[in-house]
């Protein structure tokens, strides 16, 4: 058995050297190459995902699999070798279903799409984009009809995303949610006057926000030697080995949070990358769990340690040493409360705790309905004012600011965006945790110290890469599935206090 593990392992390791390289392709596209290049690399990008996927999906890793499923048992259920061979094959039979050609497909028009996205975006005219997103939609749903589903057409885009979650699953939590948060929002809406954020709206020289948060990340235990930021349209990371990891983000000379959180949250990414065990490179295991657990991470090191009053109980000072003019008449205590004002907002990636769900709602909410044929792409710009006006009772001035701000559509990704809300309660699930196995975590970090959070970290959630499905991973680190209810406690703690409710 162990020459047709060795097998299978130098296949899958060809196969994501040509991930990697997509991986490279795409992040270049987003931050260096230049706007002409589009149409080479649409084709560029379509040949390496149709191959990749053609190699994958090649009957001889079928047969490995078949071999190596039966000796499975042989196998500690924890070890690497279970687990490749238990990822593999739930990723081969959903592979299977799809052909090359769909792939490639999805690769030239989303590649297209987003320098489409990016123009319609600077213009705030939605019409560049509405032709490439029509395509993007029919294209999902020639591919949820592939992968197929029992009950709504949602299902397997967001398994591709959040392994075995149902979409009614994801309503019944955001139901849960909006109960607690809508009423919150319309009570701190009445006293918004309360807390003065002003401050965060100055000029802020942005080589100093990015010097600024630099510095942090690298406390934090990012390492800059097997990792890089670059600055891009829309924040993101990806990453080209476990050694290889790339974040950026965007920097507003007005605005202090969006550079600042920017990089916090894509941090979170990039330790997670990092913190992946070595020995699972080059398999299919060297990624996260899904993208509710990475975006947990993100959250957690941008919200929960990010904007706590301890973490500017340290590092105020060390900003007002970057920004001295600007900072000289505020204390820390000020910071912290104008950082975490709640107002509607919307800008979704500037969005305070308290509001932020309610803008993946609203997606969520359009995604289902275009997908099930119940909204055309052009009423899409009017739809999205109204859930905006529904939800946190403000319209968008123009479509970049409301349904142009985000990327995820241009890159062909529906079904993404409820694992951003589902990343936020799996912060707080983790942290509370955590908090119970370090009781000086809060002290620790007032004194800029973040070693031994990030070894739980490491021991609890990174190292195990993609070896479990998302409900298994926060089931054995904090002994329950996935619930609302620890978010919901720390959203009410932290507010009432801030707003004295």
């Amino acid at each position: 058995m162990e020459a047709k593990l060795q097998e299978l392992k130098a296949r899958l390791g060809e196969i994501h050297d040509l991930n990697k390289a997509v991986a490279l392709l795409g992040w270049d596209q987003q931050t260096y190459m230049p706007r002409g290049g589009a149409p080479a690399r649409a084709e560029q990008l379509a040949t390496l995902q149709k191959t990749a996927h053609n190699w994958f999906i090649a009957d001889e890793i079928g047969a490995l699999i078949e071999t190596l499923d039966g000796s499975e048992s042989e196998w500690d259920y924890d070890s690497d070798e279970a687990s490749l061979v238990r990822v593999i094959a739930r990723d081969y039979a959903k592979a299977r279903k799809i052909p090359g050609e769909l792939v490639a497909e999805f690769a030239r028009v989303t590649t297209l799409a987003y320098e489409a996205w990016t123009k319609a975006r600077r213009q705030s005219d939605f019409s560049i984009f509405q032709p490439h997103l029509e395509k993007i939609v029919e294209l999902n749903v020639r591919l949820a009809e592939t992968l197929g589903y029992e009950d709504r057409i949602y299902d397997p885009l967001l398994d591709q995303f959040e392994p075995e979650m149902k979409t009614s699953q994801v309503e019944a939590i955001f139901d849960d949610l909006k109960a607690e948060l809508l009423p919150l929002v319309r009570t701190i809406s009445k006293q918004t006057d309360a807390v003065d954020d002003s401050v965060l709206r100055r000029p802020y020289d942005g080589e100093k926000q990015w010097s600024f948060g630099l510095e942090v990340i690298k406390d934090f235990g990012f390492d800059l030697t097997r990792g890089r930021q670059d600055e891009s349209v829309h924040p993101f990371t990806t990453s080209f080995s476990i050694s290889d990891v790339r974040l950026t983000t965007r920097v507003d000379p007005n605005y202090l949070p969006t550079a600042l959180f920017g990089t916090l949250h894509e941090c979170g990414h990039g330790l997670y990358e990092q913190g992946i065990n070595l020995g699972l490179e080059r398999t299919f295991l060297d990624d996260g769990v899904s993208l509710g657990i990475h975006e947990s991470q993100s959250r957690l090191w941008e919200n929960l340690v990010g904007r706590s009053r301890e973490f500017w109980s340290c590092y105020f000072s060390r900003l007002q040493t970057f920004f001295p003019h600007q900072l000289a008449e505020v204390d820390a205590e000020s910071f912290y409360r104008a950082i975490n004002r709640v107002e509607p907002s919307f800008i979704r990636v500037e969005a305070d705790e308290v509001t932020y769900n309610l803008h993946i709602m609203l997606r969520f909410e359009l995604e289902n309905e275009m997908l099930e044929g119940k909204l055309r792409i052009a009423d899409l710009p009017e739809a999205w004012n109204a859930k905006m006006e529904t939800y946190l009772g403000i319209v968008p001035p123009d479509h970049a600011k409301g349904v142009l701000q985000d990327v995820h559509w241009s890159n062909g990704m529906l079904g993404y965006f409820p694992t951003y809300a589902l990343g936020n309660l799996i912060s707080v699930q983790l942290f509370d945790r955590i908090q119970a196995d370090i009781p000086s975590l809060r002290d620790q970090i007032a004194t800029g110290t973040f070693d031994e959070l990030l070894s739980w970290l490491r021991e609890n959630v990174h190292h195990h890469g993609r070896k479990y499905i998302p409900d298994e991973l926060v089931r054995r680190v904090t002994g329950n599935s996935l619930t609302a209810t620890n978010y919901i406690a720390y959203i009410r703690a932290k507010y009432s206090e801030i707003y004295e409710l």
